[in-house]
């Protein structure tokens, strides 16, 4: 069972997050954003095909790109969810990288999806009903970012013993007495970190997942 959501929760929803992010001056509005899909961006890029410098390079365009647009930005999610919303930002900005490459000479193989214009125009952004190799990536690395990143949150809860215990129960590659034995701790300490930490855990992904989905 999911815990409510806390009311002080540090993670504001998508919506008032993005009016923050209107404001050049909130830089910890701009900070939460990077922190939480930064290595999302890079992820997919790499997956793309790029290399580290270009992927790291695309997660630099991708946050330029958006800051340019934001101050003016109305965010309308009846039109298609922020998931969608950022995915067909960050794929632009990919195959903006593979025509300037293409442009210059340097590309020796096509991207993965298909093509996408340079410049969109972020009212106008609508989620592609179109499945593709990008899309799946997308799909596979947005799950393993709300995983991390629920993770991330943890550290500020839960001690690192136990957040350690709990990564090797849920990993069940040792069953949870030989968690037990390379840890030194007692068989309970076990049972204890994988329900109170496991529980946290289900309510992060849940919060992150509602908030962008």
């Amino acid at each position: 069972m999911v815990a409510p959501e806390e009311p002080d929760s540090l993670l504001p929803t998508r919506h008032s997050l993005l009016a923050r992010l209107r404001d050049w001056q909130d830089q910890a509005g701009w900070r939460e954003f990077f922190d939480t899909y930064w290595r999302l961006i890079y992820a997919v890029a790499r997956k793309a095909g790029l290399s580290d410098a270009d992927a790291q390079d695309v997660v630099q365009s991708t946050f330029i790109y958006l800051a340019r647009r934001m101050p003016n930005f109305q965010y309308d999610r009846s039109r298609g969810s922020f998931k969608s919303w950022l995915r067909v930002v960050t794929r632009s900005r990919i195959h903006a990288h593979w025509r300037r490459e293409k442009r210059d000479g340097l590309l020796v193989r096509e991207p993965l999806a298909g093509r996408a214009g340079d410049e969109l125009d972020l009212l106008e952004l609508q989620p592609d009903p179109a499945a593709d190799a990008m899309d799946e990536v997308w799909q596979r690395e947005w799950e393993q970012n709300l995983v991390d990143r629920a993770f991330e949150r943890l550290r500020t809860k839960v001690s690192s013993q136990q957040l350690l215990l709990f990564r090797l129960a849920m990993q069940g590659e040792l069953s949870l007495r030989q968690v037990a034995s390379k840890l030194d701790v007692s068989l309970p300490q076990v049972y204890l970190a994988r329900h109170r930490v496991g529980r946290l855990f289900k309510a992060e992904v849940a919060r992150l997942r509602r908030d962008a989905e």
